[in-house]
């Protein structure tokens, strides 16, 4: 693993205009709120999306525990991308502070 985690409670520090922030959480769930800026690409569907995402600039992503961004941030790790961050805790840790 060389991509890191940060607390999600941590994401200001992390994350700026230039940031890609992932929430790879299901549509549905997003009903719930999410970070500001996310963009919403659900874990199932980034294989196919990738090319939406810039493998040059920071990628920081997040769900509702830290599981499913956490396979996202391997995933785009192994796909060469430079610069991942998993928000660990994800929205449950969130929403909990």
């Amino acid at each position: 693993m060389t991509f890191c985690e940060v607390p999600v409670n941590d994401f200001a520090s992390i994350v700026d205009d230039t940031t890609q922030l992932i929430d790879v959480r299901e549509p549905a769930e997003l009903e719930d709120g999410t970070l500001p800026g996310a963009v919403n690409i659900p874990l199932a569907e980034l294989p196919v999306r990738i090319g939406e995402l810039d493998a040059g600039r920071r990628v920081v992503l997040l769900c509702r525990s830290g599981g499913r961004s956490g396979k996202a941030a391997d995933w785009l790790d192994q796909m060469g991308f430079a610069d991942v961050v998993n928000l660990t805790g994800g929205m449950l840790a969130y929403t909990a502070a």
